[in-house]
């Protein structure tokens, strides 16, 4: 559901920008309070695994469309709303700038559309009432298929606003609206199973690293901290190395849904700024669209998503420690 610049005004990617830039704030001012020290390699594992499934897009049979997990409610389920929203802000800051996937314009709405529900929605309305007194499987199971059902509905909703104040005429808000919101049902769905699976795992094999845990939960966990880390960092490399060349050719939701209005998964932005914009993006782009510069081999895609996530697992541990996340150690018994 990433946004291309041609899809939004300046006034309303400035909107946007302004929106999300001041969740990002407050959620630095939150998790700088807290002091649990392990919390910074997981942010860095899992940024780099939402960024390896994001790579993945899975196809929405009979209707030749794809969706890709968004990760929001995974990120948050294990690091709270504050730590998952910064580290979905460094997936997409990376998806942007290194991949020219999703609008530099438009960043700003991507953070809000795909983070922001997940981290803050999904979590504080869905997760924590739910885990409130005690988690089990049923629960995960539960919160996680509501919480990425609605929070993909709000994202979708969201995106059809900020075409209708961006003023795109190409996309009427009725009939955008009645494209968005029935694929990205189906696409939610899909990503609740998938983030139940994760997070079910991560029940058995060390269930205090769930958010709303005790820390003292009577189930014991399966695995050490450290071999619970190693197999998500496994997992990881094998998404972003090797699933990721058998991902769906299918546009996604958003693509699929401008098509069917347009006739194109692409529109055209015309005015300085856009320019500009695109031309950072070239810049900079190391492996656009995932692939080698100049090459059309399959490996290069390979080599994109075991890039992008070492670079997803640089940018969360680095921010931690130059904004001095999670000082005190605490270790888990």
């Amino acid at each position: 559901m990433h946004m291309a610049d041609a899809l939004v005004s300046p006034a309303a990617a400035g909107t946007m920008y302004v929106c999300s830039a001041a969740a990002a704030a407050y959620s630095i001012r939150k998790v700088r309070l807290d002091t649990d020290a392990k919390k910074v390699p997981v942010m860095g594992v899992m940024g780099a695994f939402v960024f390896a499934a994001q790579m993945i897009n899975f196809t929405i049979p009979g209707t030749g469309s794809s969706g890709h997990l968004c990760g929001g409610m995974l990120l948050s389920a294990l690091l709270g709303p504050y730590a998952g929203f910064l580290a979905m802000i460094g997936v997409l800051f990376i998806q942007c700038l290194l991949f020219a996937d999703g609008g530099l314009l438009a960043l700003g709405c991507n953070v809000w559309n795909m983070a922001f529900y997940g981290c803050f929605i999904g979590s504080l309305l869905i997760w924590k009432p739910m885990m409130k007194h005690g988690i089990s499987k049923a629960k995960i199971i539960t919160a996680s298929v509501a919480g990425c059902v609605l929070t993909l509905q709000l994202g979708a909703f969201s995106v059809v606003l900020e075409t209708l104040a961006s003023g795109i005429t190409q996309l009427p808000f009725a009939a955008f609206l009645a494209a968005m919101q029935p694929i990205h049902l189906a696409i939610g769905l899909v990503e609740g199973l998938i983030t139940a699976a994760v997070l079910v795992f991560v029940y058995e094999a060390r269930p205090e690293l769930l958010f709303c845990s005790s820390g003292t939960e009577k189930k014991e966990g399966r695995f050490s901290f450290g071999k619970t880390l190693f197999i998500l960092a496994a997992a990881t490399a094998l998404t972003g190395g090797a699933l990721s060349l058998v991902a769906s050719s299918y546009p996604d939701g958003l693509e699929w849904s401008i098509e069917k209005l347009t006739g194109s998964t692409e529109m055209e932005a015309k005015g300085d700024i856009y320019q500009a914009a695109d031309q950072i993006q070239k810049a900079v782009s190391l492996m656009p669209n995932y692939a080698l510069k100049g090459s059309d081999a399959a490996w290069g895609t390979a080599v994109s998503g075991i890039v992008g996530c070492v670079l997803v697992v640089a940018v969360c541990i680095g921010a931690c420690y130059l904004l001095k996340f999670f000082r005190k150690k605490h270790s888990y018994e």
